[in-house]
Parts: structure tokens; C-alpha cells; sequence
């Protein structure tokens, strides 16, 4: 697959273990591959975005696992169930990956659609307000 990369963020994915590698660079080439003007960057110093009008999702590697988080403000369904953590939050929910487990991809990538597509349509925030 080929896409623009950003150099930061192949520097932050190079520094985890290969586990963790392997799982970013999965999230990664889904991302893209759901739009072709996905565009990643850094923020908050050295956490990896994938953003396209807006905040698409973010990766952040913990000890025992790859957060991927959903900049949807909870309003993207979520029918098979893969969201791990932020139910309710008003901003974000995560997708918890741990070493030996398989991406969601075909959900996930759905997810992304969804959130493109809010984000195209002005953003959650505009499309939560009654």
C-alpha cells in the first residue's frame, strides 16, 4: 500500500516492540486504505494521527497494549461490540489491542468510514447538537 508517511510517526512505531509494531502498522495501512486523503501527523509531542477534516484516530502503545482511539464522540455505531474502554466518553472510545490478539479490521475500518464521513459533515460536535 502506498500513502504519504510522516518519518515521526514512523519513529514513534519503530521504538516499541515488534508486537506492538506489527498492530500499529495494521491500524495504520487500514486507515489509509479506507481514504486515500488520510493524512498522518504527531501531536501531543510524539503520539501518532491519522486525520482527514478532523481527528480520525490516534495510536498510543501501553505496556500491555496499542490503544487506538476513536475521535467520534460516541455517536459512530459500534455493532460488533470492539470498543474496550469510553463507552460514554464525550470525545473519544478506544479499541484495546493486546499481543497475540487480531486487529478488528473489518469493524474498525467501518468505524473509520463513519468517522470520515461525520467529520466531512462538519464534525461530531456539529452533528451532536440538537
Amino acid at each position: 500500500m502506498s500513502y504519504q508517511k510522516d518519518p515521526r510517526v514512523d519513529t514513534y512505531i519503530d521504538a516499541l516492540p515488534e508486537w506492538q509494531q506489527q498492530i500499529c502498522h495494521q491500524v495504520r495501512d487500514l486507515v489509509h486504505s479506507v481514504d486515500d486523503e488520510v493524512v498522518e501527523t504527531i501531536k501531543r509531542t510524539v503520539q501518532p494521527y491519522f486525520v482527514l477534516d478532523g481527528n480520525i484516530c490516534a495510536l498510543l502503545a501501553a505496556k500491555t497494549h496499542v490503544n487506538v482511539f476513536l475521535y467520534d464522540g460516541a455517536i459512530v455505531p459500534d455493532p460488533e461490540g470492539i470498543i474496550t474502554a469510553g463507552h460514554d466518553n464525550s470525545t473519544a472510545r478506544t479499541v484495546s489491542v493486546r499481543e497475540g490478539e487480531t486487529l478488528p479490521a473489518p469493524a474498525l475500518a467501518d468505524m473509520f468510514r463513519h468517522i470520515i464521513a461525520n467529520n466531512r459533515a462538519g464534525g461530531w460536535r456539529k452533528l451532536k447538537k440538537p
